[in-house]
């Protein structure tokens, strides 16, 4: 049960104001402090939803409680009680943090609607406290989940390269085979960027077909083709204000590259069956596994977007390149699978290890995930080279 304190020296007043609380706020506990240093040491020691204090007593002042108290726990809400002859100083108490005041002869009244409002404002600020903190815990765990990880030389060339470009608006090209993390590169960019306040929008090129990337992208109106039953924003107005990741670029098509081009050039969207433009302010980052050149040179991809897309191009190296980054990655999935699954740690021998490291690992690091999943569900704790040998097959 929460916890009101009133603080007054005067015990008649003091058992009035208890009397009259406790009848209109049954869900709470009342404590009595018969002067501010009494009250002062209460607070030290326990949590109160609202402190209500009288201004004169004695050894310490009802300002003075305010003053300290709110030094030691500046969440704390404070109603004053004053007489006439102390307005301006129940004035300056306001202007030190306390809620409200209330004059002597007390209105009981007026004294109900002060003490529920400001009961009314802790709570709202309780329930802002709370949802700020499970923000920052869902934020924690996103950036867990898109966490990097190893030591390896090409690794930490990767993170000083996005240290470099996140801080700038510069659009960049992220390459390298399916698994390598590609996504990874994305995210940590936009997390280290001014935009992290934004949002992250991202969309799989190669998963839409390609009679409805337009409409995924720039958003459409009802009745512009058969199943637009609504109007529907698009992606980039959706990331206005963040960034915007296209992975697997190389699979858009044509008219969808052409459209996107002028959306970079112009930082304006159309909606599929609008003449109505829309201005958008995004960064643009994008992934393939294809080989641009290539691409290019086929006719599938247009130079001219190629070039805006890759102002800086980052290449993520094949789990084959950063070997060295196996062990770390091994424990790190380890970890994961058994706080998803609420098991206990499994570990890896060193023989374990150096079996998995002599693989060749076409589906690089997220096959390396599922081999270790297979590993902690079939295999002994610790697990061992003869178990890599016996349920890896390669």
């Amino acid at each position: 049960m929460q916890k009101i304190l009133i603080v007054e020296d005067e015990k008649n007043i003091s058992g009035v104001l208890h009397n009259i609380l406790s009848e209109e706020l049954p869900e709470y506990e009342f404590v009595v402090a018969e002067d501010g240093l009494q009250g002062y040491k209460l607070i030290e020691k326990e949590d109160f939803a609202l402190v209500l204090s009288d201004i004169k007593m004695p050894k310490i002042s009802g300002t003075e409680l305010l003053k300290q108290a709110l030094q030691l726990k500046p969440e704390l809400t404070f109603v004053m009680i004053s007489g006439h002859a102390d307005i301006d100083i129940a004035v300056q108490c306001l202007k030190d943090g306390a809620y409200d005041f209330i004059s002597k002869p007390i209105d009981i009244n007026r004294l109900i609607t002060s003490v529920k409002n400001a009961l009314d404002k802790e709570l709202l600020k309780q329930q802002n406290l709370n949802l700020k903190n499970e923000n920052q815990t869902l934020k924690k765990k996103v950036n867990k989940k898109y966490q990097m990880i190893g030591e390896s030389a090409p690794l930490k060339k990767i993170q000083d390269m996005i240290e470099k470009v996140a801080a700038s608006d510069a659009r960049v090209l992220i390459t390298g085979p399916n698994g390598a993390g590609k996504e990874l590169v994305a995210h940590a960019i936009h997390a280290q960027s001014d935009r992290s306040k934004g949002p992250m929008i991202e969309v799989n090129c190669a998963a839409i077909p390609s009679e409805l990337i337009e409409s995924e992208l720039f958003g459409h109106i009802k009745g512009s083709f058969t199943g637009a039953i609504k109007d529907k924003q698009g992606k980039f107005e959706l990331a206005n204000g963040g960034t915007i990741f296209l992975d697997e670029i190389g699979d858009m098509s044509l008219i969808a590259q052409a459209k996107v081009l002028r959306v970079l050039q112009e930082s304006k969207v159309s909606p599929v069956g609008s003449d109505k433009e829309i201005k958008v302010d995004v960064r643009v980052l994008a992934a393939t596994n294809k080989n641009m050149a290539k691409e290019i040179a086929e006719g599938k991809f247009r130079e001219d977007l190629y070039h805006r897309l890759s102002v800086i191009e980052i290449y993520v190296p094949s789990l084959d390149e950063r070997k060295d980054d196996i062990n770390l990655l091994v424990k790190h999935f380890a970890k994961n699978l058994s706080d998803e699954h609420g098991t206990a740690l499994r570990e890896f021998t060193p023989e374990a290890i150096e079996a998995l490291k002599n693989f060749t690992w076409t589906g690089n690091i997220r096959e390396l995930r599922n081999v270790v999943e297979r590993l902690i569900i079939l295999g002994a704790n610790p697990v061992t080279a003869e178990d890599v040998a016996n349920f890896v097959r390669k």
